[in-house]
């Protein structure tokens, strides 16, 4: 397997040196090597580096994406996380799905006041329960 320089795999990945640097030093990635002062990493480091940008999108912290990797660094994707984190997503996309609805009536509603028309107060009711909407 081929060696890719600090560098290389910054450029590749889209990650500026320094965060492969801290990466490194929370144990996320491991170089395996130097030519002087500049780090070497297994090829494989890419797919390491797309996991934990997959990770971080999906909501895991660092330390839980770090839980996902074996000793040698292999994916050991917990499946009962990743489905309790996908249902964690799809109730963020129905909480944000209710508020784009709610913005698009307000935006378009043809009541005088915002504040007069039944719908918005009882969407307001619906969104913020433990707040009196009037």
């Amino acid at each position: 397997m081929s060696l890719v320089d600090i560098g290389v795999l910054s450029k590749t990945a889209g990650i500026p040196v320094s965060t492969l640097r801290y990466y490194e030093e929370v144990g996320l990635i491991q170089s395996v090597s130097r030519i002087g002062l500049r780090r070497q990493y297994h090829e494989d480091a890419l797919v390491q580096l797309s996991l934990i940008s997959l990770g971080k999108a999906a909501g895991f912290s660092l330390d839980e994406i770090r839980g996902m990797f074996d000793k040698e660094r292999r994916p050991n994707l917990p499946r009962p996380t990743l489905h309790q984190r996908a249902d964690e997503l799809d109730a963020q996309i129905l909480r944000l799905m209710t508020l784009s609805k709610l913005l698009r009536h307000v935006a378009e509603c043809p009541a005088p006041s915002h504040m007069a028309c039944t719908r918005f107060r009882k969407l307001l009711r619906v969104n913020s329960p433990g707040i009196a909407a009037g």
